[in-house]
């Protein structure tokens, strides 16, 4: 690969996106979203493919919509977290390049749109929604592995000007939340560290075998969130990660985030 094609690949980015009222709150978590999207903003990407675990579906779906509606698939939240409007708009030749690169794998979906596990995030980091966007869905019905190596198989992507986003959370049992607790518990701590560990070592084998790993009942116990960091890491084989907004909240979830390839 060429100087000017590694100047020019985009990144990819892992986020934990947290609970829906992060897109109203200005902490810790959200100055490293803004900081990480400023950055992301210099690369000048065309478009983003956004792997979102609240698009949960039998099969891969990518969407095509142009104009991609606002998902708020949340309940009983204040009305002002419902009144935020994030509108980005999609891109033709990002889905295009998606069912050239996977094939048969997957198929065009209009049904979802911009969830709030991508606009919470992009709220944050691309306030003015001028970089479109595509949502890529999370397969249920395949595998940890599978996951990584769609990533391996959409890695082409950032040679041609388009970001891979996975949004979920490293840890994410909302069975056991405490909203009154600002930390993360023994559990959390545990399987979190275990994860940072395999991605600082790029030990993929472990992260993909993250059953195995210390309390992964309680930090995954469904794959949904936990599997955009795995595409992610497969759009980024190789690559040291920079992690970002290392914080665990309501005891049972991690924001731990990771960026490969962000420029400075």
């Amino acid at each position: 690969m060429g100087e000017k094609n590694m100047q020019s690949r985009q990144p990819a980015i892992f986020v934990g996106h947290g609970d829906p009222m992060m897109a109203l709150r200005n902490d810790d978590v959200a100055h490293g979203l803004r900081s990480v999207g400023e950055r992301l903003l210099k690369a000048r990407p065309k478009a983003i493919l956004a792997v979102s675990g609240h698009w949960y579906t039998r099969g891969t779906l990518v969407q095509s919509d142009p104009t991609p509606r606002q998902v708020n698939d949340m309940n009983g939240f204040p009305p002002e977290l419902y009144a935020i409007t994030y509108r980005p708009k999609g891109n033709a030749e990002l889905t295009r390049r998606v069912q050239e690169l996977l094939g048969a794998d997957v198929e065009v979906d209009d049904t979802w749109g911009i969830d709030h596990g991508v606009w919470t995030p992009l709220h944050h980091m691309l306030p003015n929604a001028d970089v479109p966007v595509v949502e890529l869905s999370v397969n249920g019905l395949a595998s940890a592995r599978y996951a990584y190596e769609l990533g391996r198989r959409l890695s082409p992507l950032r040679d041609e000007g388009f970001v891979v986003l996975g949004s979920g959370n490293v840890v994410h049992n909302l069975r056991q939340a405490d909203w009154d607790n600002p930390n993360g518990t023994p559990e959390n701590v545990a399987f979190d560290e275990a994860v940072l560990a395999a991605v600082a070592a790029r030990d993929d084998d472990v992260a993909v075998d993250y059953q195995r790993l210390p309390h992964a009942d309680y930090a995954v116990p469904t794959p949904d969130h936990y599997l955009p960091l795995l595409t992610v890491l497969g759009a980024a084989a190789g690559e040291q990660a920079e992690v970002f907004n290392k914080v665990r909240n309501l005891g049972s979830i991690s924001m731990t985030s990771y960026a490969f390839g962000l420029g400075k």
